[in-house]
């Protein structure tokens, strides 16, 4: 199924889609990481915004 740009915020927001290859680009690009880092992320912690934020500030230390 299509992601439905109309409907954003709440729910969309929590979570950062990895099969979005602009939304793993842009959560790669907020913490200067690589998008193949961000992608490793997601596929060891998760989709949840909230936990990947908080190990990729771990990758910057």
């Amino acid at each position: 199924m299509a992601d439905d740009k109309s409907k954003i915020g709440g729910q969309d927001r929590i979570r950062v889609a990895s099969s979005q290859v602009y939304e793993v680009r842009d959560f790669a690009d907020k913490f200067d990481i690589s998008p193949a880092q961000a992608k490793d992320l997601i596929e060891r912690f998760g989709n949840v915004r909230e936990t990947l934020e908080r190990e990729a500030r771990k990758l910057n230390i």
